[in-house]
Order: structure tokens, then C-alpha cells, then sequence
């Protein structure tokens, strides 16, 4: 047990506790800290040459306070100087020490990012999460949603980031890069991502996010004739799999008014499945505020991703009220 400071005593007397803390709460019980920990450590400086590593765990947080609120590296130093909710979740205490500064936090995104670090993490919680039995099997839902980039060409090198591209949704044109997801149709749980340019058609990458023992797959109208697609159609698997794609509301028959509408109830079932994939989203873009591209190049915002989604799915399962513990 971690021995208090005047100003936890203080803090403690208040009436009320912020979104924040409650939410680091939470973050702070469901994260398998030991386990990613030791994920990091066979790649971290062990201090045998130059001076001594700063404490792997403390960096780590430090990482996911940045993921959690779409910080920049000096705007998650300057946060947990100002928030008492980050500075206790980070354990730092100022009268012992000080926070990592942006530099070193800098060169631990860069460690995570070379070695696939965060793929492991989300790999590692999939893992778990499929021991325990929260992830069901037979069926996934498909979905890709557009994570915008910068467009100006104000900048050095006076060119937007080639790795991104321009796509059209509805009647606006979007600048960025794709996160398609495959998520589990009985539980909503992300297990597959995959990230591509804006451009890239969303039934091209469907195949890819689909699993071996898949036998369902729940889309919407962009994933309309999948199952005539080369790559499916010979392919064993895939070509076995039941199709259930959502139809544009253009292409619903008319009926009379006192025939029953099979057609739209049909739909309305599909899409009471489909619109699970949403949740996470809603999590990713509204509770982590990762709406905008915080980095240049896909990989760098991928490696983010897998994080992201990892967190994402602890906290889904967290406010189901279920505890992730290995068998």
C-alpha cells in the first residue's frame, strides 16, 4: 500500500470525484499491468551502460495516460504536472521525483513502436478474454470507420502525408486513413484491425478480418456481394460463410399496407446485431478523442490503434460489470 501525501489526505476529504479519476479507476483494476510489463521488459535498457532506466510500470502509464486523453508528448508531461487524478495514477510522488520528461517519453512511444509492442498487448488481452470465455465463436461483424489526417500543405515539407489518401462518404470528401475492425457478433469485442489509406474499399479488407471458424458475417451495404469476390468465392472458408449484409433502404420492395414488411424486419434484425461494432468506435473516438490522426505514416497510428483497441476492449468489459481473470 502506497503511503499517503498531505495532498491525497487532502484530496480525499472532497464530496465528489471527477469523470477522470473515476475513469483511471477503472483503467488502473482491468489493465494486466504485470503481464505487459513483462511483454516490454525483454526490450527495455536494463541500466547496465549509461544511466539507470527510469521504472518500466511508470513509463507505461505515462504511455497510456497519452492514449487515453490524445495527449502530445510535453502535453502528457505538463497534464500530470497539473491533474492530481494522473499524478496519483502514476504513482509519482514530487517530494521523491518528477515526471519523465517529454523526451524520454518520446523515446519509449519510438521502443514500443519498433518492436510491435502494442500488437502484443492487444494479441495478449484477446488471448485471456478468449480463455475466460468472453469471446464467442461463429460469427463476426465487419465495419471501417475514417480516422481524418491534417490536409493543409502548410507545413516543411509543403505536401500533405502520402501514406493517407481522399475518399468521398456521402456528400463530403474525407482526407485520413481506414481502421477497419472485425469484431465478435455474440460479445462486440474487437478481434481483428486492420488500418489502410481512406480510399481503400471497405469488402476489400473484409476477408482479412474474418476468423477460421467464422461461419456468419454481419456487414453493412458497403460489404454488399462479398460472397462474388474472387479471393471468397475460391476460397473454401469464406465461400461457406453466410453472407448477412444490410441493403441499401433504396432497394426495399414496396407491400401494401396490410402486408407484413418481412423485408425491413429482416434488415431491422441484422442491423440490431450489426450496430455492435458502433460501441467500440464510440469508445475509441469519444472516450480517447482519437478522431483526428495524432502521427505521420500509418504504422505509427496503427501501432496506436492496437492499444487503443486493447483498452478499449477492458474497458467495454469493465463497464459490463466483468472482471477479465486468466483460467
Amino acid at each position: 500500500m502506497k503511503q499517503q501525501t498531505l495532498s491525497d489526505m487532502e484530496y480525499g476529504c472532497r464530496k465528489k470525484k471527477t469523470k477522470r479519476e473515476e475513469f483511471l479507476e477503472i483503467m488502473e483494476e482491468i489493465i494486466p499491468w504485470e503481464e505487459w510489463v513483462a511483454i516490454i521488459r525483454p526490450y527495455y535498457p536494463t541500466g547496465k551502460r549509461g544511466r539507470p532506466p527510469i521504472d518500466l510500470e511508470l513509463m507505461l502509464r505515462m504511455y497510456l495516460l497519452q492514449v487515453w486523453f490524445n495527449l502530445s508528448d510535453p502535453g502528457t508531461e505538463d497534464a500530470i504536472y497539473d491533474s492530481y487524478a494522473m499524478r496519483k495514477f502514476t504513482g509519482i510522488n514530487f517530494m521523491k521525483g518528477s515526471v519523465p520528461d517529454e523526451t524520454t517519453l518520446l523515446n519509449f512511444r519510438h521502443l514500443l513502436e519498433e518492436h510491435g509492442l502494442n500488437k502484443l498487448f492487444f494479441e495478449a488481452i484477446n488471448r485471456v478474454m478468449e480463455e475466460t470465455g468472453h469471446v464467442m465463436r461463429g460469427g463476426t461483424i465487419v465495419d471501417a470507420t475514417i480516422i481524418d489526417a491534417p490536409s493543409s500543405t502548410k507545413n516543411a515539407e509543403k505536401k500533405r502525408d502520402p501514406e493517407m489518401h481522399s475518399t468521398k462518404k456521402g456528400n463530403q470528401w474525407r482526407f485520413g486513413m481506414k481502421c477497419h475492425a472485425g469484431v465478435d457478433a455474440g460479445t462486440g469485442y474487437v478481434h481483428t484491425i486492420e488500418v489502410t489509406p481512406a480510399n481503400v474499399h471497405d469488402v476489400t479488407v473484409a476477408p482479412k478480418l474474418v476468423r477460421e471458424d467464422d461461419e456468419v458475417v454481419y456487414g453493412d451495404s458497403g460489404y454488399l456481394g462479398i460472397e462474388k469476390r474472387e479471393e471468397v468465392a475460391n476460397d473454401e472458408h469464406l465461400s461457406s460463410i453466410d453472407y448477412r449484409i444490410n441493403l441499401r433502404p433504396g432497394k426495399f420492395p414496396k407491400i401494401s399496407d396490410k402486408a407484413i414488411d418481412w423485408t425491413r424486419y429482416i434488415e431491422s434484425r441484422k442491423s440490431s446485431v450489426r450496430s455492435k461494432v458502433e460501441h467500440i468506435f464510440r469508445i475509441i473516438k469519444c472516450q480517447f478523442g482519437y478522431r483526428k490522426v495524432r502521427y505521420r505514416g500509418l504504422k505509427k497510428n496503427e501501432n496506436r490503434l492496437y492499444v487503443m483497441f486493447a483498452c478499449a476492449n477492458l474497458y467495454f468489459l469493465a463497464m459490463a460489470g466483468r472482471k477479465l481473470q486468466a483460467a
